[in-house]
């Protein structure tokens, strides 16, 4: 697969102001034409088609990136992250396998603003499994709804209470909290002022195998099956069928054979496919946003 190449898109350098009024000017993609640029992009390199994939995306980024301006970055950073995020999207997005580019791009836009904050807010990692991403990212929000927002640490009953809603435990919340309250220190500064011991990162071990991140890979894989199995059983069992068969598996079945085998046309099947998979839609974006994993609406 090809590198998403450099894009003439609007530089959110020249002004947020100008850059959000210039990136409305993009038209947005109906769902065929945005299928063939994905095409052209997929099988073909096409930088034209990657680039309109791109920047009728450009809003979409500029949204998602609203949501997280509460860490104290500049937008027009985020706006930034998110951009390369989007373009990730693009690079990996796969047309056949039947949902938007938003849908999917989504994710990547996400990541990738998240990891910049978590960079961001400090030198050492603040968490690399998926529920201290989790509790990262919702510990700000919480503390502001139920007014903690001091310095210090929580009080038993709000430190409870929000253990209780991220279900997390209570020691995971102190140190989360505290370490967002606590500056970063260098790791050059020595270990005592007073002698010559050496410096604190003389003391840092050689992690040859990042063994965290790739229990958080393994926890986020699994709770994407979870959301995915959760929204399958809101579907009835012919269109689950169908959209097993037509979405997730290797070799899709084609229409002709699940409409012999419901006794229907051809076209029913595909009203059928399109039907369930937006309600799967629907049904994983609610429950993600119960837990806290995408922003309410």
């Amino acid at each position: 697969m090809a590198t998403v190449p450099a894009l003439a898109t609007p530089s959110v350098e020249g002004g947020l102001a100008r850059y959000l009024r210039d990136i409305r000017k993009f038209p947005m993609l109906a769902q065929e034409e945005e299928y063939m640029l994905a095409k052209r992009w997929r099988e073909h390199g096409d930088p034209e088609a990657a680039q309109r994939l791109v920047t009728s995306h450009l809003r979409l980024v500029a949204k998602i990136a609203m949501g997280y301006r509460g860490y104290g970055l500049p937008l027009a950073d985020l706006i930034a992250e998110g951009n390369l995020g989007m373009m990730q999207a693009v690079k990996r997005y796969d047309p056949e396998r039947g949902f938007r580019l938003a849908t999917y791009a989504m994710w990547w836009i996400r990541a990738s603003i998240q990891e910049y904050i978590l960079h961001s807010w400090s030198l050492v990692k603040l968490g690399t499994t998926a529920a201290q991403k989790k509790l990262f990212f919702n510990l700000r929000r919480i503390k502001g709804r139920i007014q903690a927002i001091d310095d210090g640490d929580l009080s038993p009953e709000n430190l409870k209470l929000i253990a209780t809603e991220l279900n997390v435990p209570e020691s995971d919340v102190i140190d989360m909290n505290r370490r967002l309250a606590g500056p970063d220190h260098s790791l050059n500064a020595p270990i005592r002022a007073d002698s010559e011991s050496g410096e604190w990162q003389d003391w840092l071990e050689d992690d040859t195998e990042d063994q965290e991140a790739t229990l958080g890979e393994m926890e986020e894989l699994g709770l994407r099956r979870d959301l995915l199995n959760s929204a399958m059983s809101h579907l009835t069992p012919r269109e689950r069928d169908i959209l097993q068969e037509r979405r997730l598996k290797d070799e899709p079945t084609t229409l002709e054979d699940l409409a012999q085998k419901y006794g229907v046309s051809r076209e029913r099947v595909r009203q059928i496919e399109v039907r369930a998979f937006d309600k799967l839609q629907a049904q994983m974006k609610t429950a993600a946003q119960e837990r806290n994993l995408l922003p309410a609406p």
